[in-house]
């Protein structure tokens, strides 16, 4: 780079000289150059850039990192390290650094995929064939059921495998992470009063929790942002954005990626570009092509569904809580806190029985 500014999402010339020498120094390579920022989601900075001319992509936490972002990294490494010759479509993991002398965080390198991220491009195969489009909706359900199977045990992601009930957990530890917002907003002068009406949704979801199945890989954050497609066919290059992965309940995510499916009601505009053109599968098609392909039983949907509102409407309410302290652009954070609301009100629709997901 030429000047010590990086460019936003990049990084400077200091940091470039470091991350040099820390490739050097690991044997991954000897040269960096041709640093530029890629598109991705609100909470890490991920950029492209090439070593030794090969295109690899860094991935680290924000400018103002949160308490947890170093080990969120560490929780994307062992994902991405788990995962490594399975079936689940994944970046290939190259190198992580926990050393903070090198960039100030956790980050690491992983492989560029070929690959193209629905909410912001459509290729032309996709754009002129809608059986492309139908297609690759269901392999996506169809992947996530083989994700729900991966192997975990005895892996690095082994680590954050928690004895106990998982499902039991979720709303204390959500409701708690609310709280934190709260907590952050009052320490500032830009405090304001706004917060989610969560606590019908609560109570229901305590009430009506279904028995915990048996653990397996989830994604987190499973949508058509958090994905890349393969250009030619209808398949999934990749899952990405892997910062909510953890070991649990994988029902969950098919819960998610009925509430975050580009179809009315769509609180998040997923995939964006690609449900323009129409022709994406049904929610209904969708968990035929979950179960199809091995997922686990659907018996308890409904409670997943609900949950995946509650949870997701607390995560995203987060930008808004740091767009208030000066942490976070304010469309940003406007934009995702009237999303938070509108989840809570589509997971009560759920809880009385109208559910407009399945």
């Amino acid at each position: 780079m030429s000047s010590s500014a990086a460019i936003p999402g990049t990084i400077d010339d200091a940091a470039a000289a470091a991350l040099t020498s820390w490739v050097r120094r690991h044997e991954i390579g000897s040269a960096i150059s041709d640093i530029e920022p890629l598109a991705g989601g609100t909470q890490n900075v991920v950029m492209r850039l090439r070593l030794d001319g090969r295109p690899v992509v860094l991935r680290r936490p924000p400018p103002h990192p949160r308490p947890n972002s170093n080990r969120t990294m560490q929780r994307e490494i062992a994902v991405l390290r788990t995962l490594a010759g399975s079936a689940v479509p994944h970046p290939e993991f190259i190198a992580g650094c926990e050393d903070l002398d090198v960039l100030g965080v956790v980050f690491y390198l992983m492989e560029d995929v070929d690959g193209f991220n629905p909410l912001t491009e459509v290729p032309p195969a996709y754009a002129t064939d809608p059986r492309m489009r139908h297609q690759v909706g269901l392999n996506y359900a169809a992947d996530l059921a083989r994700l729900s199977a991966a192997h975990w045990q005895g892996r690095p992601l082994q680590q954050l495998h928690r004895p106990g009930s998982f499902l039991a957990r979720q709303v204390p530890n959500f409701l708690g992470l609310l709280e934190s917002y709260r907590h952050e907003r009052y320490r500032h002068e830009r405090y304001r009063p706004e917060s989610l009406e969560v606590d019908r949704l609560a109570n229901w979801l305590e009430t009506h929790r279904p028995p915990d199945g048996e653990p397996g890989i989830m994604h987190g954050d499973a949508h058509l942002n958090n994905v890349l497609l393969r250009r030619d066919v209808p398949k999934v290059a990749a899952f990405v954005d892997w910062e909510m992965c953890t070991v649990g309940d994988p029902l969950l995510d098919l819960g998610w990626i009925l509430v975050c499916w580009p179809d009315d009601p769509d609180p998040i505009n997923a995939g964006r570009e690609l449900a323009a053109l129409g022709g994406l599968p049904s929610r209904t098609e969708l968990v035929a092509a979950y179960a199809d392909a091995g997922g686990r039983s659907t018996e308890h949907l409904d409670w997943y569904v609900a949950m995946a509102c509650f949870k997701l409407a607390i995560v995203i309410e987060g930008t808004y809580s740091r767009y208030l302290v000066g942490q976070a652009h304010r469309e940003a954070g406007e934009r995702l806190h009237d999303s938070a609301s509108r989840l809570i009100g589509l997971g009560e629709r759920v809880t009385a029985g109208d559910s407009p997901f399945v």
